[in-house]
């Protein structure tokens, strides 16, 4: 009798190992990102450099991080309803206080004994962070986006300057008014705009620079290049020199505008225990200086 191939006895052929394939999917999405961090890195010219360390050797100093002193009677003022608020100028005459907010408006807040009453004054449209006051009720502001703006007590917006020396402005950022009516401001950066300024303190270089403008002739000078992150400015009471702020250096320098060491830069105050961003001089012989973050 023939024997059945479906004989229990015969073992079935094992069946072929089947294949792995690799999950395209998962190897695109683990490829894409090295591939367009190498793209951004051919296309963006991000060359960063150490900052100069022996300009940064002593240990910052050792201040105490609260002063009970200085807090007896303070007060919040405009508290949820500033956004960001960054600079500030005060007018005694008027007992207004002006500061850029993050929404892109300049603010009032008229300050009272008894309470304080926050107005929306004028939108710029940017980001005002410099602001200081001039000699006609205008406001000067040094706005990230828009360069230097004068602003007249009406409210109408003008464009003053937006470049020097064939460079546009990529981070107008601090301004003061000298008695004479000249304007000092910084350009933080020329290489990198607001929302790519983290990538200006990462790479360690000085793009920073001083300015000048004299609203008569309508010139812009630059008065100091290669700064790290040119920041504040306050003009020195005598009205012969500047205070600016280098925030990635934690220090504060003094300019000379007039005198014998005019053009002249040297040191005011450095080892600061943070880094330094809006700069005032108060009139009874202190420059209070606020610092963006505290060691």
């Amino acid at each position: 009798m023939p024997h059945s191939n479906s004989d229990s006895g015969m073992a079935s052929p094992a069946p072929h190992p089947k294949k792995r394939l690799c999950p395209f999917p998962l190897l695109l999405s683990s490829l894409f990102p090295v591939l367009a961090a190498m793209l951004v890195y051919q296309l963006d010219p991000f060359d960063p450099a150490p900052l100069p360390i022996h300009e940064l050797g002593q240990a910052a100093m050792s201040v105490s991080l609260r002063n009970d002193r200085m807090l007896q009677g303070a007060e919040f003022v405009g508290a949820g309803e500033l956004l960001g608020p960054e600079d500030i100028a005060y007018d005694s005459k008027s007992r207004l206080l002006y500061t850029g907010c993050q929404d892109g408006w300049i603010k009032r807040v008229r300050l009272h004994h008894a309470n304080s009453a926050v107005e929306k004054w004028v939108n710029t449209h940017g980001r005002p962070l410099g602001v200081a006051l001039g000699h006609n009720g205008e406001a000067i502001v040094a706005d990230g986006y828009k360069g230097l703006l004068n602003i007249s007590r009406d409210g109408e917006v003008e464009v003053l300057t937006e470049e020097a020396d064939g460079l546009k402005f990529k981070l107008a950022d601090g301004v003061d008014i000298a008695d004479n009516g000249m304007i000092y401001f910084t350009d933080a950066s020329y290489k990198y705009s607001m929302e790519d300024s983290v990538w200006d303190v990462l790479e360690g270089k000085p793009h920073g620079r001083l300015m000048s403008f004299d609203p008569v002739t309508r010139k812009t000078r630059v008065l100091v290049t290669h700064l790290y992150f040119a920041n504040g400015v306050a003009v020195s009471p005598r009205q012969d020199s500047l205070i600016l702020c280098e925030t990635t250096m934690r220090r504060c320098r003094k300019y000379y505008i007039e005198g014998n060491k005019q053009g002249e830069l040297e040191k005011f105050v450095d080892n600061l225990p943070g880094l330094p961003d809006n700069i005032k001089y108060d009139g009874e012989g202190h420059y209070w200086i606020a610092l963006a973050t505290v060691n």
